[in-house]
């Protein structure tokens, strides 16, 4: 796999994060900020994008931001196994933290924290 490739639209506060460019994708939303393109055939990441990026990747007072991955009840179950494999991987690991959030003890929520990619990006 090549290095990733990182655009960052200021106006838009998108970060786009290529592993593949110009590879065939399928898009699984995460959540309402994060979209993660994967090629299901090689079940591999071909992509990812934060929207809101300087929110997302701003430190809080108490820590990295931690946000669940509530797009994920919306998918197959098969795409939604294949998500959170490709999570796991060490591309995404550079970006990503999985986790998971149990609020019933009972339920698991996957979650992701992210690590700050753009130094240069700055929390509005």
């Amino acid at each position: 796999m090549n290095e990733p490739k990182f655009t960052y639209d200021e106006d838009a506060d998108i970060l786009y994060i290529s592993f593949a460019p110009g590879e065939t994708a399928t898009g699984i939303m995460l959540n309402d900020h994060l979209l993660l393109r994967v090629n299901r055939a090689a079940r591999r990441a071909v992509g990812l994008t934060i929207m809101d990026y300087s929110i997302f990747a701003h430190q809080t007072d108490i820590g990295p931001r931690t946000v669940p991955l509530t797009r994920l009840q919306e998918v197959s179950p098969e795409l939604r196994e294949l998500a959170l494999d490709i999570l796991q991987t060490p591309e995404l690991r550079a970006i990503l933290t999985l986790s998971a959030y149990s609020p019933a003890g009972t339920d698991t929520i996957p979650s992701v924290t992210s690590h700050p990619v753009l130094a240069s990006v700055d929390a509005p």
